[in-house]
């Protein structure tokens, strides 16, 4: 639905005042943002609800398209709105409060209570599961010795159906063996099997944030358009014994979420932040994975194109 504006229209020139407009406003950007957040509240438009386009709204406004645009990077920016290219913009879904140094599944992470903290319906689609070897740093993380071999398991998580949530867990196969076999079909939370399989209780927990470009493959999992942001969390968990039983990474669009992190640590067992390594190695024996063969990619190559 494209809203119609509606109302007086302002002289070209800003000799009138949109709706919602301080009398006085000094920057001209800002007209438009108190014209558009009225037009939100005043209409009552929800997320999803389609918003005129640069040109009206410069029109009524009285100020240029740049000044429009300007405005809109600042909306952008404060998840008040989303632009999609060809499609138009569009009022933003309010951004979601996840609370990573809380124990539990990510269900209860992203549950606060509060108005914007509620995270819909939560779905999990398990993308791959394989045995290899760690990295070294996954390998000091996790306190492995020389050769043991770990589980990789990663999944999307979608909220109301929509891509919200890359994760991977490294979890070595002597603390979970036959894990493979249980979490195929895994649609509620990893920690509580875990927990309930093996005895590995989450006691402890050591966590980085970092804002990032994602790689191509992670962004189309996502479904996020060039350019896109990711909030990644590593992390290391700990039972309540003290062993190290997974390193694991997060990636959560940038624009959707916000963090509530409170706590403090007094133990540094994860590596910081940087370029490590964060991949198996094959077994020794194992066949490499197979990659797509030639005809795949180019399938997919055409596929793309006449998409």
């Amino acid at each position: 639905m494209v809203v119609d504006l509606g109302g007086p229209r302002p002289q070209r020139g800003g000799r009138g005042r949109a709706p919602g407009a301080r009398a006085g406003a000094g920057l001209l950007y800002e007209r438009v943002i108190a014209y558009v957040e009225g037009l939100v509240a005043e209409r009552g438009l929800g997320p999803g609800d389609v918003l005129p386009p640069y040109a009206e709204l410069a029109e009524v406004t009285g100020v240029s398209l740049i000044t429009v645009r300007r405005a809109f990077d600042e909306l952008e920016r404060a998840g008040t709105v989303r632009r999609h290219q060809g499609l138009g913009t569009f009022v933003a879904r309010p951004r979601i409060v996840a609370e990573p140094a809380r124990a539990g599944s990510l269900l209860a992470t992203l549950a606060g209570g509060g108005p914007g903290h509620g995270a819909g319906r939560l779905e999990t689609r398990v993308l791959a599961v394989r045995r290899g070897l760690p990295s070294p740093p996954l390998a000091r993380a996790l306190q492995a010795r020389p050769g043991a071999p770990v589980w990789q398991l990663r999944r999307l998580r979608l909220i109301d159906g929509a891509p919200a949530v890359l994760e991977t867990s490294i979890i070595p196969t002597g603390l979970a063996p036959g894990l493979d076999r249980l979490v195929r079909g895994l649609a509620g939370s990893l920690y509580d099997l875990l927990a309930r399989e093996y005895g590995l209780e989450d006691g402890y927990e050591e966590q980085y944030l970092e804002v990032i470009t994602p790689a191509a493959a992670q962004r189309r999992l996502l479904g996020l358009p060039p350019r896109a942001q990711v909030a990644r969390i590593r992390g290391l968990s700990l039972d309540k014994a003290g062993t190290p039983f997974d390193c694991f990474e997060q990636l959560y669009p940038a624009a959707g979420f916000a963090f509530a992190i409170s706590g403090s640590t007094t133990r540094h067992l994860f590596p910081t932040p940087g370029a490590q390594d964060w991949d198996l190695r094959p077994l020794p024996g194992a066949p490499a994975p197979a990659g797509p063969s030639r005809r795949a990619r180019k399938s997919s190559s055409v596929r793309r194109r006449l998409a």
